[in-house]
């Protein structure tokens, strides 16, 4: 009898980067029209959310959502609490995973998935596997300074960017025998900091429109023509996390290395540009088509190793 070929588990580790990373939705959108559908989906930050509206059914419903945002509408998602260990507190993102219509539990979803978190007492990793889908997500996304850490199984969590960027190794523990990894960070022109253009909207000046006059002093003038001008305190927060996040990163894949990387090209969005969400799908189908021939080799072959 002919020995039955194995099926072989397809895994997506979706990276953290905020706005940027929308472009998870239009790598999804690439990969399907190659034929290629994962079954296992492990996800940091914004690669939880999107991951989850994947798993869920409900990317759809994700992708019409964030190409509407506009910077006025962004700030329906800004509600601030600076007394909470960030400047926004985050109810908003539970709420908008409850109008995408995605199940209350991580268990309700379609395919398997599971977010990453920081645990802000011991900065261990955590991986969220189980129960609620709402808290886990909103953990995985409390970006240090900006996103108020989220009190969920007896822990105090932040965003899973601080400890493991890009979850292979997620991936592979939910059972993916090849994984294609996604980072939204990636800085292909060696760019971590750019200041910002005189009147261009971005997400940062959209949540200095909301604070108190008080803390506005916290973003530099507008006046943004002199390169010797100081970055605003943000700015200096947002790419910091950036470069903690690269080196995590790169000391990560060193050990577990994805059988396909896919690098943004995103360095002129900031995590708050979520206005852009057009932006960076488009820069997702590139990545797979830039991709195709390896995909298109791996998967008429099966899982390899990294070459």
């Amino acid at each position: 009898m002919a020995k039955q070929k194995k099926t072989v588990k397809v895994g997506l580790a979706l990276g953290s980067g905020g706005a940027r990373g929308y472009c998870h939705i239009g790598v999804l959108r690439a990969l399907a029209d190659l034929g290629i559908h994962p079954d296992i989906i492990a996800g940091c930050s914004m690669g939880a959310l999107v991951g989850a509206a994947y798993a869920g059914g409900r990317l759809d419903a994700l992708e019409d959502w964030a190409r509407a945002m506009t910077p006025r509408s962004y700030l329906s998602l800004v509600d601030l609490n600076l007394s909470g260990g960030g400047l926004v507190e985050g109810r908003e993102i539970m709420t908008l995973l409850q109008k995408l219509g995605l199940p209350d539990t991580i268990e309700g979803l379609d395919r398997p998935f599971a977010a990453v978190a920081t645990d802000l007492e011991t900065g261990r990793e955590v991986w969220l596997k189980d129960g609620p889908l709402s808290h886990a997500v909103r953990a995985s996304v409390a970006l240090p300074g900006i996103i108020s850490p989220h009190y969920h199984q007896d822990k105090w969590l932040l965003d899973g960017g601080m400890v493991n960027p890009v979850p292979v190794s997620l991936a592979r523990a939910l059972g993916a025998d090849v994984i294609i990894a996604v980072n939204p960070n990636a800085r292909l022109d060696g760019t971590l900091w750019r200041a910002p253009q005189v009147d261009q909207a971005t997400g940062l000046a959209a949540l200095q429109d909301r604070l108190p006059e008080a803390l506005k002093a916290l973003w530099p003038s507008s006046n943004t023509e002199d390169r010797r001008a100081a970055p605003g305190y943000i700015e200096v927060l947002s790419t910091s996390i950036d470069i903690m996040t690269d080196h995590i990163r790169r000391a990560r894949m060193a050990g577990e290395p994805p059988q396909v990387m896919l690098s943004a090209d995103l360095s002129d969005m900031s995590v708050l540009d979520f206005h852009l969400a057009k932006k960076a799908i488009e820069d997702g189908k590139r990545m797979v088509l830039e991709h195709e021939a390896t995909l298109t080799r791996l998967f008429e072959c099966g899982p390899k190793t990294p070459s």
